[in-house]
């Protein structure tokens, strides 16, 4: 029996019941709002390449089968398809054309059965294979894209901020939005990519992660230039509360307690109780203190971050967070709280430091009408000190 010209007989009838089978899968959500034409896609050609394998008159050319579903898998990436979505496709179109000429095979040769199952199932591999490649690739270069878009921006802010700061916080502003979704976006193709993974592709996963690092280190630079052009544009506005410290530093604490254990770092906490009544920003105390503890763990390898708070006397009161880690040399100290300074240490130059970190704490610890000092030693450690009032002056306006 010519089961390839049963199947050239019956490809619109295949293909329209493929249509509708994807359609109504509630897990192939992407085909929800194309067109007939859109599902549709290169699976024809699919079709019409099985019909050449099939045909006992010509050669198993799988040469269409790669053309067809390459263009497929370019074309779902497109569409927003994720991999196990084309999964599902495939799988749809292997039970339809089954279910088409299964009453043709019942009546065929046993030998003819088998060959005709074999060389079936040979192809939707074949084209499911290909298809998942060409789907990866559309996918690799898009984030390639994504990646020299965001390599471009962030030569531009540094082009800014060298020559064009009173357009930096418009700037930064308008650059914040998109680039988070461009780190969603890589994130949520890494996690798809690691749950359904394609032969041969892992290398690329790469060029994914390298996306994600990227991105979210530029927007930590963009995060910190907003805050500190929304600093010399007066535009923080302070909001006088009552304020329990102990508290906050413990939550700090609980937030940052992951990245200390990934180095195996101690972070211990002396917090005086039975405070007096602290008048202050509580929101700004605590981005001050989760600077300060966040920028003594990136900077030490081992040992301990030490926490203290208490008051000093009916006007004052101090934290102050210690580390065991590099130290800042002398020559440096002086020049440490201004923006984009890098000490001379390599040491201290990591990847992912935004050079603005310690400019925010001392601009943020003025505006809370208090002081900050640093007691250091390069290989032994540092200590910032943050002196503030018990009770915060209000300026009238």
């Amino acid at each position: 029996m010519d089961f390839s010209q049963l199947l050239t007989d019956r490809t619109d009838s295949i293909v329209d019941k493929w249509v509708t089978a994807v359609r109504q899968d509630r897990r192939i959500e992407s085909a929800d709002n194309l067109s007939y034409s859109a599902i549709e896609n290169h699976i024809p050609y699919v079709l019409k390449a099985m019909v050449t394998v099939l045909s006992t008159s010509q050669g198993n050319d799988f040469k269409s089968i790669v053309t067809a579903s390459w263009e497929h898998g370019v074309i779902r990436a497109t569409q927003g398809f994720d991999s196990a979505e084309i999964a599902r496709e495939y799988h749809h179109l292997s039970t339809v054309i089954f279910d088409t000429i299964q009453a043709d095979l019942l009546q065929a040769e046993p030998t003819d059965i088998i060959r005709a199952m074999r060389l079936i199932n040979v192809v939707i591999d074949e084209a499911i294979a290909r298809c998942f490649n060409s789907y990866v690739d559309e996918r690799l270069r898009e984030l390639d894209i994504l990646q020299n878009t965001l390599t471009l921006h962030n030569q531009e802010l540094t082009r800014l901020v060298n020559s064009h700061r009173e357009h930096l916080s418009l700037l930064t502003h308008d650059l914040k939005q998109p680039l988070a979704s461009i780190i969603g976006y890589s994130d949520l193709f890494l996690r798809e990519h690691k749950k359904t993974p394609v032969k041969n592709t892992y290398h690329n996963i790469e060029h994914i992660e390298r996306v994600l690092r990227n991105g979210r280190h530029l927007l930590r630079l963009i995060n910190d230039l907003l805050e500190l052009s929304r600093y010399e544009a007066g535009q923080i506005k302070i909001e006088l509360t009552s304020t329990d410290v102990c508290e906050i530093i413990s939550n700090v604490c609980e937030m940052l307690e992951p990245l200390a254990a990934e180095k195996k770092l101690s972070l211990i906490v002396d917090c005086e109780q039975n405070y007096p009544k602290i008048i202050t920003d509580a929101f700004q105390i605590q981005q001050v203190i989760t600077n300060l503890i966040s920028n003594a763990i990136r900077y030490t390898e081992s040992g301990s971050i030490n926490i203290t708070s208490h008051v000093l006397d009916n006007q004052k009161w101090e934290f102050a967070v210690s580390d065991t880690g590099i130290g800042i040399r002398p020559e440096d100290q002086k020049q440490i709280f201004e923006p984009y300074f890098r000490c001379t240490n390599q040491k201290s130059h990591l990847p992912d430091s935004t050079g603005l970190g310690l400019a925010i704490v001392s601009r943020l610890v003025k505006l809370l009408q208090g002081e900050i000092k640093l007691v250091s030693q390069p290989e032994v450690g540092s200590t910032f000190t943050v002196i503030l009032p018990l009770q915060m002056e209000t300026k009238e306006s």
